[in-house]
């Protein structure tokens, strides 16, 4: 998986999770939890729609400002559960190769003379 596809998979699943999670968000709030632009959150809000992944319901709150509903279809939930065991094999090889290379460093630092004693517990 490249870079850029795997921010727009990181985004879509983060989407997916946040939104399964608070439907009732706004693009704004949305953008804002992600750490995006608003556009690219609408962007992706359209994609996950055409995707068949997620539904939109329009409501009016009290205010009567026209508000709305994401909701995730059977299709949506599935794609979540996929991309959650997706992201947790990627995120366990990254833990496993950060894990060796700290233990290396550590090493390293160690027979260099580096390190105290409290930092050998690590």
């Amino acid at each position: 998986m490249n870079a850029p596809q795997m921010l727009d998979e990181t985004t879509h699943y983060t989407l997916l999770k946040t939104l399964e999670e608070n439907p009732s968000l706004s693009q704004r709030d949305l953008a804002k939890r992600l750490g995006v632009s608003l556009g690219k959150v609408n962007y992706c809000l359209n994609a996950l729609v055409e995707k068949g992944s997620l539904k939109i319901n329009n409501f009016r709150n009290s205010e009567n400002k026209l508000s709305y509903a994401y909701l995730l279809t059977p299709r949506g939930v599935e794609q979540k559960a996929r991309m959650t065991v997706e992201f947790l094999q990627i995120k366990i090889r990254e833990y496993e190769r950060l894990h060796k290379e700290i233990q290396e460093l550590q090493l390293e630092a160690d027979q260099q003379g580096l390190l105290k004693e409290d930092s050998k517990k690590t």
